[in-house]
């Protein structure tokens, strides 16, 4: 089972969200917290594999949350969900560390395809995000593909192979599977090159690999 922690200050959201992914057989919410704080305090108890946290609560925001998430507890993978699709928003919860950015007005199924993905190690944009993302990429890509290249010039051979299937949105096992790898190794490599590279998650990662080419439709 997939471990759940849910917050959103609005209870009846909550309950749309825990009875949305009640219809998942191997997802589990396991937690609710109406704040940031308690979301933090509720995972020390409940040890989550995911949270889904939404950008605007009170005491501490999702996106602070999410940035403690990654100091105090890096092994969860967290996913924004939210109203707003601004920009700003979008670019904060990449910076804070969150793994998936998922607007409450999409599908129901995308949040149980976030979960999963993250959960394998992957990344999840819903795709009015994706479009955007792809868009800011896009603007002024000359300059940015150079300084891309640049940039995973410092990887090894492997790490650039294991760089390009992030980028096509490959979870670890997949891309041990495509490159005759355990998963563990696969860890290892992507955990490396995120060093080396100096980006805080897959997601920052995979933007990488897109400016730098090494995705298709990226050159």
């Amino acid at each position: 089972m997939i471990r759940v922690l849910l917050a959103d200050d609005e209870a009846m959201v909550r309950a749309g969200v825990r009875a949305i992914l009640a219809a998942a057989p191997d997802i589990e919410v396991v937690a609710e917290a109406g704040d940031g704080r308690e979301a933090l305090e509720l995972a020390r108890a409940h040890r989550p594999d995911v949270a889904l946290l939404d950008i605007r609560m009170p005491v501490l925001d999702g996106l602070g949350a999410a940035a403690e998430f990654r100091r105090v507890a890096p092994e969860v993978a967290v996913v924004m969900l939210t109203t707003f699709s601004e920009d700003e928003y979008i670019t904060a919860a990449l910076d804070s560390g969150a793994s998936g950015f998922l607007l409450k007005s999409g599908d129901p199924y995308e949040l149980m395809a976030a979960v999963r993905a993250v959960h394998g190690g992957a990344s999840y944009l819903s795709p009015q995000i994706a479009h955007r993302v792809i868009q800011q990429v896009s603007g002024g890509r000359m300059s940015r593909q150079s300084a891309a290249k640049e940039r995973i010039a410092a990887l090894t051979p492997r790490e650039r192979e294991v760089l390009a299937l992030v980028g096509a949105g490959l979870s670890n096992a997949e891309i041990g599977e495509r490159l005759f790898l355990v998963e563990g190794t696969v860890k290892a490599y992507v955990s490396a090159a995120l060093s080396r590279l100096k980006v805080r998650n897959r997601v920052q990662a995979a933007l990488l690999a897109y400016e730098a080419g090494l995705v298709d439709g990226g050159s």
